[in-house]
């Protein structure tokens, strides 16, 4: 892989989001008003529920991870969209840049991206709400870095299926993190789920992260066993997304209709 081309991809992304108001209020704006939300259901939790009851922001702290993991994905997939719509995106592959390249660029552009919504949330609900994702220590760290690379992988599923189907897969890139929600327990541990479903959400990295970020908060204890499992299950997960866009760019390509897909 070639730095210099990996920087030059990621500082034509960098360009257009710093030289573009609209683009910073956007990434700013929904994570502080979805925190700012969830701050206020959060306290009223606390108040009410015994399971939360000694853990005051668990709620909290999960929306703010979440929303970490939300714009993770959405941000890799934002920028292949404004490849097509700018009309750009077959000039993207014709380039002199492999598909190795445009990937370490684009998931370095990504972080960049999330992080300009995530710390000002993050920095909103300390004094707002009293809560601090930073209460959780170093497993902070470990669980963000799995939280970023399953959203990477999903950002390069999503991509995948626009690289195989077109611009009509666009809807898929909004609602794919709305479709694991459920099974993830975010906000709720996996034993509210049915017994089948159970068995289905172990097998998702979600499950095991927001199990320990939950753990750490209400008993004050580190399970390496959760945070492992998550780890490498985020792991498996991006390397099966790599596999999955070379297929359908590969299988793209070899029918013609990669050109047609920026038009």
């Amino acid at each position: 892989m070639n730095i210099t081309r990996i920087y030059g991809l990621f500082l034509r992304h960098f360009y257009l989001i710093t030289r573009s108001f609209p683009r910073i209020l956007d990434l700013i704006y929904w994570p502080s008003i979805q925190i700012t939300l969830w701050g206020f259901i959060s306290n009223f939790f606390a108040e009410h529920s015994s399971y939360y009851s000694g853990a005051v922001g668990v709620i909290l702290s999960c929306a703010i991870l979440y929303d970490f993991l939300f714009r993770s994905s959405i941000s890799y997939n934002m920028m292949f969209l404004e490849e097509i719509w700018s009309r750009n995106f077959t000039n993207l592959f014709i380039a002199p840049i492999k598909i190795s390249e445009i990937i370490s660029a684009l998931t370095l552009t990504a972080i960049f991206r999330t992080m300009i919504g995530f710390v000002p949330a993050v920095l909103i609900a300390i004094p707002l709400f009293n809560v601090s994702v930073f209460k959780l220590g170093l497993p902070l760290l470990f669980l963000l870095m799995s939280l970023y690379i399953f959203g990477i992988s999903l950002g390069l599923l999503v991509t995948a299926g626009l690289i195989r189907f077109g611009p009509s897969f666009e809807n898929i890139a909004w609602a794919s993190l709305f479709f694991l929600a459920p099974l993830g327990c975010i906000y709720y541990p996996i034993e509210i789920l049915p017994e089948i479903l159970q068995i289905i959400a172990k097998v998702l990295p979600l499950v095991h992260i927001f199990e320990e970020m939950r753990n750490i908060l209400i008993n004050d204890l580190v399970n390496f066993y959760n945070l492992l499992t998550g780890f490498f299950l985020t792991l498996i997960y991006f390397i099966i997304s790599v596999i999955v866009f070379y297929l359908a760019y590969f299988g793209a390509k070899k029918r013609g209709t990669l050109i047609n897909i920026g038009e």
